[in-house]
């Protein structure tokens, strides 16, 4: 079997930011397709993706299964699209399990832990104190959320006008921690954490987690502040080609986590 995402992952999938990964991608030449039918196979309780019959394997050099049939699914479709050359830049789910199997596996702890982090200085903490509309916007959005989590999770967050950073009460940040617990698992660890960082918000990701929102409607909250300033200033191609890039890897680990949870 070919190692595909081992012989372009570092430096092309390796950046953090997704358009440049994609500008790198652009600039190596792409391994050919070479094989002929994807499917599926139940392997120790588990969901492995088949080329030709035999296993794909991750950039470790490990099995790459998933949890769920769907999940799979999710997978194999994404090594089923790639026509005549295998473009890892349009397989953000595949990218997405090997951080799970290679990565995570071994530092669910330490994950979990760095996605914490932001609900320490969430996104949805700190607001603005103007103009009007804008404060009207975040508090339009933003506090039925916050909202939810004081009165559902018991995870009370102190808000503040302006970036000074405020310590965030203990029992609020604990609350977050138990709310996420059930999660505390390699594969969704990689979906939820990916859909922190790209929003910035601990609060938005855990609210996506139990159901109170949707990805669509958390990543619309996670961009109140641009879109204000889109409207006020107007965008351009490069800020839209970023942004469509992060979207991209959003709604790609909302899908994986939803085909892992059964939510979909």
């Amino acid at each position: 079997m070919r190692d595909i995402f081992s012989d372009l992952s570092a430096p092309t999938l390796s950046d953090p930011d997704p358009t440049r990964r994609a500008q790198i991608q652009m600039k190596q030449p792409l391994p050919k397709r070479f094989y002929k039918d994807v499917s599926i196979s139940e392997i120790d309780g588990e969901f492995a993706v088949l080329l030709d019959g035999r296993p794909v394997k991750t950039p470790g050099k490990n099995k790459l299964s998933l949890p769920t049939v769907r999940a799979a699914e999710l997978v194999a479709a994404e090594w089923q699209a790639q026509e005549t050359e295998i473009n890892p830049g349009k397989m953000p789910l595949t990218r997405l399990a090997n951080t799970a199997i290679d990565g995570i596996a071994n530092e669910v702890d330490a994950v979990f832990d760095d996605m914490l982090k932001f609900a320490g200085t969430d996104l949805l903490c700190y607001r603005a104190d103007d103009p009007e509309n804008l404060v009207n916007r975040q508090n339009e959005v933003w506090d039925p959320v916050v909202r939810w989590a004081a009165e559902t999770l018991g995870a009370r967050f102190i808000l503040v006008a302006g970036i000074m950073h405020h310590e965030q009460p203990v029992q609020a940040l604990s609350a977050t921690e138990a709310a996420l617990a059930e999660h505390k698992e390699a594969f969704r660890l990689a979906c939820l954490h990916t859909m922190t960082t790209l929003m910035g918000s601990a609060i938005l990701a855990t609210a996506y987690a139990h159901g109170r929102l949707t990805a669509e409607e958390a990543w619309k909250a996670a961009h109140v502040d641009e879109d204000y300033q889109i409207d006020l200033w107007g965008t351009d191609a490069e800020a839209e080609a970023r942004r469509a890039a992060r979207w991209t890897e959003f709604s790609a680990a909302a899908r994986l986590f939803e085909a892992i949870t059964g939510r979909c």
